[in-house]
């Protein structure tokens, strides 16, 4: 099995031991629909513009918060500074895809490395106004 292949089965089996054992803490599982079922509805013509896409790579990004500093005061940052964010702690992360944002998560740990958990997914509706 690849690497990938690996990470992404410890992210399946921590996630599914996380709703198992987590208890209820306010978070639902969505109910998706398959991709598969969706490209049914397509004629060939359709189903062959969507293979083509589905390959092409995206920058995803999370952000926890921005903030604006003079030049001055940024190149005074050192080893142990501190930059104030406007972002206040608990705050949803911003998920970003290609720098669109797309829905808001929170960090979880899994295996000791950060990952995020969708808690709000921007509708398709929103997401076309905002690149007009």
């Amino acid at each position: 099995m690849s690497d990938d292949q690996d990470t992404m089965d410890e992210w399946a089996a921590a996630l599914a031991e996380a709703e198992d054992g987590g208890g209820d803490d306010g978070i639902q599982t969505a109910e998706l629909d398959e991709l598969t079922e969706a490209r049914s509805n397509l004629n060939e013509d359709e189903t062959r513009k969507l293979e083509t896409i589905l390959d092409i790579p995206v920058n995803i990004s999370m952000e926890v918060g921005r903030s604006k500093i003079s030049i001055r005061n940024l190149l005074q940052l050192n080893q142990g500074s501190v930059v104030e964010l406007d972002r206040v702690a608990g705050e949803p992360l911003d998920v970003l895809v290609n720098g669109t944002l797309i829905a808001h998560g929170e960090v979880v740990v899994v295996n000791d490395k950060f990952g995020i958990r969708l808690t709000d997914v921007i509708s398709q509706i929103e997401r076309i106004k905002k690149l007009r």
